[in-house]
């Protein structure tokens, strides 16, 4: 019984020492040092803002030649579908045009379209088309078939702010481990949050994040929310690229974690602004006769 009173006597007393830095035997570790970046570049939030609405003002139409990877990421029991990689072309018109087909071997895929309220999906491969309203109202257990037009539309560029949106901006940073090179890197961020006020109180409704990378203060990631306030699409771009003097992420990753699925987009090739300009029938799906046609809600 004494002995067990010593030890505990014993215990006691070591353990303020160890937590005031007084151990008995102190040993000194190596850390890894992360490397920062040679250029930091800053911005107040209203310049962080500007840059945003004048990228966005700038652009009218925009076309793309992109490799498309799509996977359905069943979380719950560990696993991941990844379809065949289709060649697509994506083409935008402001304020809500979208066109995007996918190809397999010079066979079409799928070809979808919208004019920002309505939309048609043909895959003729499988005789099947789709069409609906371009907000989804009743979830399918078919998460593809959940896929809508706008997120594409959303994923591609950062949209500028509304007259009544409210932002804030904070300087964070993120630590990245370059397995092949066995480096970490300190990546100095800017965090733009954007929201809404909901309806006459003071409530705020999130609407999208934006992260920057201070090195060059380009978006390397987006988060955009639904109505209720979810997550509802994430987009990540990476390895920026001049395609024809504007800087365009070769790469842009969407992730939809509600629908649990993720499309991949290897861009081959970008055009801005096109002259002469895209037309109202470049954003149109013919349906082949004797399709079965199903519609979405």
């Amino acid at each position: 019984m004494k002995v067990r009173c010593r030890l505990a006597s014993a215990g006691a007393l070591f353990l303020p020492l160890l937590l005031s830095g007084c151990s008995l035997f102190p040993t000194t570790r190596k850390l890894p040092i992360p490397k920062a970046p040679l250029i930091t570049q800053t911005a107040t939030p209203e310049e962080l803002v500007t840059r945003v609405n004048q990228r966005w003002a700038s652009l009218d139409t925009l076309t793309a030649t992109v490799e498309i990877q799509a996977s359905v990421m069943k979380t719950k029991e560990g696993v991941a579908k990844d379809y065949t990689t289709l060649r697509g072309h994506i083409l935008m018109r402001k304020p809500e045009m979208l066109r995007v087909v996918g190809t397999l071997l010079g066979v079409k895929a799928f070809d979808m379209a919208s004019d920002g309220k309505d939309f048609t999906l043909s895959v003729p491969l499988k005789g099947k088309a789709f069409k609906g309203s371009n907000s989804l109202k009743r979830k399918s257990a078919n998460a593809l078939e959940n896929m809508r037009p706008g997120f594409f539309f959303d994923a591609m560029v950062v949209r500028g702010l509304e007259p009544d949106d409210l932002y804030s901006v904070v300087a964070d940073s993120e630590t990245i481990e370059d397995t092949a090179r066995k480096h970490l890197y300190t990546v100095p961020e800017y965090v733009l949050s954007i929201s809404r006020r909901k309806g006459d109180s003071r409530q705020l409704t999130p609407v999208r994040v934006v992260t920057f990378r201070r090195d060059d203060l380009l978006p390397y990631q987006q988060d955009l929310y639904d109505d209720e306030g979810n997550l509802e699409t994430q987009v990540d771009y990476a390895n920026y690229r001049d395609f024809e003097g504007s800087k365009y992420p070769s790469t842009i990753i969407i992730k939809r974690p509600l629908e649990e699925y993720q499309i991949v987009l290897t861009v081959e090739d970008v055009k801005e602004n096109q002259n002469p300009t895209l037309t109202d029938d470049q954003f149109v799906v013919k349906v082949p006769e004797g399709t079965e046609t199903q519609k979405l809600e």
